[in-house]
This record gives structure tokens, C-alpha cells and sequence, in this order.
């Protein structure tokens, strides 16, 4: 044989070992293709995975694909960084007391500016190149989500009161992808701050969800954060109180895991902490055996 035809025919093989992995991968998927079929799953996206434009398009190709397989993909999405940019080009430095934004009444201006009109409008506009599927909300949209006032030195920065799902169930029966900006209302119609983790939490719990979803920086839960050989794989919520109690939660993880607890003490079937940085997060953890990150499950009493 020739040189040449040597190669034609390794190229062959190699082709042929591509495919033959491809059909196995789709021949992996389809049992969960069929376990989550109709099933509601809400996603907290944010930190790199919204800030990468790579990321941001591998991840509206999931949830698009999510939504084709028949799953009923619902997206929370906060935008932190993009309040502080737009605040500063504004000529208003941001306060923080004990972590939280102090939120006067031009901030939250701001915030509904940076969160509603750009963020809100990449990640629909994001997701609608891939399907024409995303609708965009705010927390202010047929009173989603309602609020009272956390803490008066913190200005408009709201606890959510109570979850109206009606607009979110009416999307997913028309097979669209509702992408919710985290503006909450009080009682008398004035707009505030939420944290974003908190809502998914909500929301979750609210609609029914199969699963909760936490996109992050970091590649899941550890018990002794950052040794890599520390990541939890899978744990219950006596165990994730364990952790908490312990401190071994970061300032910023701490939200992600109390939402989680609620949420699933509430009838979410399952929660996940997912390192948004990697490729295709989501068609990794739904679609595969190994899955990845931390899955949270609730305590059996």
C-alpha cells in the first residue's frame, strides 16, 4: 500500500472512531433526554460564564438545546459588575455595608438601567441567536417577585416577601425561555435591589423546579477550599448546615448554599454548584454519568 493510501485509510479509521464516539455520547444522553423531558429547571447564571463571550455562547447553546429536548429551561441572572461599571461611568462610587450595595433611590435607577436594559437584553439577545426562544423579565413584571425592605442603611435593597410564578408558568407553556433580571417590588409598586442567588432559590421552589442550578467561578463545594482533592461531589442538606456551621463556606458561596437549603427543603428536587467556566457546564451535569460540580440533595428524614 502507498503512502498516501496509508494515510487516506488511517484518516478513515480516525473518522470512523470520531463518529462511533459521537454515538455513544448521544446514546449516553438519552435516558436523561427522557428523565427530564417537561421537567422545569432554573439557572442562576453569572460571574465568568456571563462575562466570556466563548462561555456566554456555549452557554445559550445549552439552554437552547435544553428547550429543543424538551426541558423547561428558566434563567436568573444578576449583573453585579455591570451595576458597579455603569454607576462609576455615572460618577457615583458604589458603598457597600457588610458586603450588600447601599442602594439609594438614583442607584436603583441604575441598577434596573444596568440590569433590565443591558444585561437582561445581552443574555435574551444571546440566547435567541442560537433559538427564538427567550423572553426577558424583571422581578416587576405581573408582581414576580415581591419584597420588603431589608435594612434602612442599605436604601432599596429587598428580601423577597412573596413569588408570583403566573407569568413564568404561562412562558414555559408557550415553550419560551423566561430570562428574569433580579428587580423586586414592595407593596407599593417601588422597585429594589435582590440578590440574584436568592431569587433562583425562590423561584425554584415557586415553580416546582426539578432542579436548581448555580453556575460559579469555582468547580463546586469543598470541604477545605482550594485543595482540588476537597471538592464534594454530592451532598444532603444536614451535611451542607455541617459545612456552613464549620465556616468553610466562602462570603460569597453562602447565599448560593442557603437558597439551595430552602429551596430543596421546599420541594426542589435536586440543586447543583457548577464551575460555569467550563465549556457546555450544563449538557455536562444533565446529560452525562459523571456529571460534574456538587449535587445538593435534600436530608431524608
Amino acid at each position: 500500500m502507498s503512502t498516501s493510501a496509508e494515510m487516506r485509510a488511517q484518516a478513515g479509521a480516525q473518522r470512523d472512531l470520531e463518529v462511533a464516539a459521537k454515538a455513544t455520547i448521544l446514546a449516553e444522553a438519552l435516558p436523561y433526554i427522557r428523565e427530564f423531558a417537561g421537567k422545569t429547571v432554573v439557572i442562576k447564571y453569572g460571574g465568568h460564564a456571563m462575562e466570556d463571550p466563548e462561555l456566554a455562547r456555549s452557554f445559550a447553546d445549552d439552554v437552547v438545546l435544553m428547550r429543543l429536548v424538551g426541558m423547561n429551561p428558566v434563567v436568573v441572572h444578576g449583573g453585579g459588575p455591570h451595576i458597579t461599571d455603569l454607576m462609576r461611568r455615572l460618577g457615583k462610587e458604589p458603598e457597600f455595608v457588610d458586603g450588600l450595595r447601599v442602594t439609594d433611590a438614583e442607584t436603583v435607577d441604575i441598577v434596573r438601567m444596568a440590569l433590565v436594559g443591558k444585561v437582561n437584553r445581552e443574555v435574551v439577545g444571546a440566547i435567541n441567536r442560537v433559538g427564538p426562544y427567550a423572553v426577558g423579565l424583571s422581578g416587576e413584571d405581573a408582581g414576580l417577585i415581591n419584597v420588603t425592605q431589608r435594612d434602612p442603611r442599605l436604601g432599596f435593597v429587598g428580601d423577597i416577601a412573596h413569588i408570583n410564578p403566573t407569568i413564568v408558568h404561562g412562558l414555559i407553556r408557550e415553550e419560551l425561555i423566561p430570562v428574569v433580571a433580579t428587580i423586586g417590588v414592595d407593596a407599593d409598586g417601588q422597585a429594589y435591589n435582590v440578590n440574584a442567588d436568592t431569587v433562583a432559590g425562590a423561584l425554584a421552589e415557586a415553580v416546582g423546579a426539578e432542579k436548581l442550578v448555580y453556575l460559579t467561578d469555582v468547580a463546586g463545594l469543598y470541604s477545605d477550599y482550594p485543595d482540588p482533592e476537597s471538592l464534594i461531589s454530592d451532598i444532603d442538606t444536614a451535611g451542607l448546615d455541617e459545612l456552613a456551621a464549620g465556616g468553610a463556606l466562602s462570603e460569597g458561596m453562602i447565599p448560593k448554599v442557603r437558597s439551595c437549603i430552602e429551596a430543596l427543603r421546599g420541594g426542589v428536587g435536586r440543586a447543583h454548584i457548577l464551575d460555569g467556566r467550563r465549556p457546555h457546564a450544563l449538557l455536562l451535569e444533565f446529560f452525562t454519568r459523571e456529571g460534574i460540580g456538587t449535587m445538593i440533595t435534600a436530608s431524608q428524614s
